[in-house]
């Protein structure tokens, strides 16, 4: 019996492929997810975290689920729709990257370090989202 491997079975490799793209979009969102918590709990602390949406604890407590809940739907359920749909809201979060790097407001209580770092995150995020959700 003659042993099967990747070569000869193209499909497959694709597939495996494929499938590596999803679970590395999904670990580097769970990355993002876990910058983003850590942020908002700091900015808490340092109160500077907005009050009008609702208590800090509320975030701090829905951060991780909305975060496991992407991971899942991006990792484990591999699905494009989703994956470019996170893609998508994700991008939305440029301009105001962009505006804190470049065009800081001079009364902010970031700096535009912050905002800069935030936008090389939000860069490479949305990379492997797209390589997951178009195959690229």
């Amino acid at each position: 019996m003659a042993a099967t491997t990747l070569d000869a079975l193209p499909g497959a490799a694709a597939d495996t492929a494929r499938a590596a793209k999803f679970r590395q979009a999904a670990f580097t969102y769970l990355h993002v997810g876990i910058l983003y918590e850590a942020a908002a709990y700091v900015f808490w602390k340092e109160g500077i975290l907005p009050t009008d949406r609702g208590p800090a604890w509320l975030w701090l407590a829905i951060g991780p689920v909305i975060t496991g809940i992407i991971v899942w739907g991006i990792g484990f359920r591999r699905s494009v729709w989703f994956t470019r749909a996170i893609w998508a809201i994700h991008a939305l979060r440029l301009p105001a990257m962009i505006g804190g790097a470049f065009f800081p407001d001079p009364d902010s209580a970031l700096s535009p370090a912050f905002f800069l770092t935030a936008l090389l995150v939000v860069v490479v995020n949305l990379w492997m989202l797209a390589r997951a959700g178009w195959d690229l």
